[in-house]
């Protein structure tokens, strides 16, 4: 899974994120959800205080929305778009691009970046490409989008490390020069576009919609999270919660992976012990979904119905092992969209102001559209480079 920093949000910083870039889908929100009963809380907890009613009902129903723009390209597509004008911004080219990006430090991210330097080659107007990474810290992206902006950038592309406090340094650049954001929000509206897939909610219903689906009422299912106070994970999971709390099925645990291979084996094989089975896992990112299935292959089990992600050793997996599964997916190809959005700005092309890009769950019946022979087992599949220059090599492939 990627995009993932550890960003507990204190409350006051939660009350002071106003008008989110219309992208409160994956923020947090001081509005905890109503719903559960007390029976269900005790299955799976309190809802979480990052749960927006209006937002994940609104990502639900993006979820079978047609998008605009080309069948072929899903990064130029968008989800209900509400379009600006960009006249202002109109200028002749050659361009300077800058880009501040909150980090290369996991295989989503690696490849979303690959991808977005391929983007940039491809197009011939952009004579200079600035880039500083901010490598997880905070302070260091302050800095970085401090510098960018003094260096003359004609549009400056920020992924923000964290929400609230990377709000000021988007602030301070928007006056200054037209800011394109993705992947993660900011807390204000002053950026001309922000990009994203329709969001947290839709992942997380997604996999536990699934396990309704193929669990008989009464089974036993196993929730694994890599870690508390993270935005994008919060609401993954909140929508999850809520589908198992209105079900029949019975949430026997929810435990915390860190995102470790060995901890989220042994976490799973405890439970096998405990329960003699079980007969489903949700997981709220792909990373150690193979870990997980390992877990009952070597306890001599039949692996259950569960969720993973689009990279390809959990997809390799799914086919060999003829899993009952399901792959929710974040694509890293909205890298892409960052670098075409900040050239139809400064062409004075208008653009939409949330960018909901398309979010397609890998089903069985996909499976090997997404499976990609020859590439590494972190690569995520949603990529959109397949017919980029360099491909399969650039991106480790053979």
């Amino acid at each position: 899974m990627p995009h993932i920093q550890r960003r507990v949000l204190a409350a006051a910083a939660v009350a002071a994120l106003v008008t989110l870039t219309g992208c409160s889908s994956d923020l947090p929100g001081d509005t905890p959800g109503s719903g559960a009963s007390t029976d269900a809380k005790k299955k799976t907890g309190d809802q979480s205080s990052f749960f927006v009613q209006a937002d994940y009902e609104a990502q639900l129903a993006m979820r079978t929305k047609q998008p605009t723009g080309p069948a072929d390209k899903p990064w130029e597509q968008a989800i209900d778009p509400q379009m600006v004008d960009t006249a202002k911004y109109k200028k002749a080219g050659p361009y300077k691009l800058c880009f501040s990006n909150a980090a290369t430090n996991n295989p989503w991210r690696q490849v979303g970046w690959k991808t977005m330097q391929a983007e940039v080659a491809a197009h011939k107007e952009i004579a200079d490409f600035t880039v500083l990474d901010a490598e997880g810290k905070d302070d260091k992206q302050i800095s970085d989008i401090a510098e960018l902006t003094a260096k003359g950038c004609d549009a400056l592309i920020v992924s923000p490390n964290t929400t609230a406090t990377l709000t000021p340094a988007v602030k301070g650049a928007c006056p200054k020069v037209p800011v394109i954001v993705f992947d993660r929000g900011v807390g204000t509206d002053c950026p001309v576009t922000f990009i994203k897939p329709i969001g947290g909610y839709a992942f997380g219903a997604d996999g536990a919609e699934f396990l309704t689906q193929k669990v008989k009422p009464g089974g036993k299912i196993l929730a694994l999270r890599i870690l508390p106070g993270v935005d994008v994970l919060e609401t993954r999971w909140s929508a999850a919660k809520k589908t198992f709390d209105d079900s029949k099925l019975d949430v026997v645990g929810v435990e915390f992976t860190d995102g470790d291979a060995a901890k989220t084996k042994s976490i799973v094989t405890n439970y096998i012990q405990r329960y003699g089975k079980l007969d489903g896992l949700w997981l709220d990112a792909g990373a150690t979904s193979v870990a997980a299935v390992e877990a009952f292959e070597d306890a001599g089990l039949p692996v259950p119905p569960l969720n993973g992600e689009d990279q390809q050793d959990f997809l390799q997996k799914w086919k060999d092992a003829k899993l009952t599964a399901i792959a929710p997916t974040y694509p890293t190809y909205q890298w892409r969209t960052a670098v075409i959005a900040a050239l139809k700005v400064l062409k004075g092309e208008s653009v939409p102001k949330v960018w909901n890009l398309p979010q397609p769950a890998i089903t069985e019946d996909k499976l090997n559209d997404y499976l990609k022979p020859g590439m590494p087992p972190l690569h995520y599949a949603l990529c959109g480079c397949e017919k980029m220059d360099g491909y399969p090599q650039k991106w480790g492939g053979k």
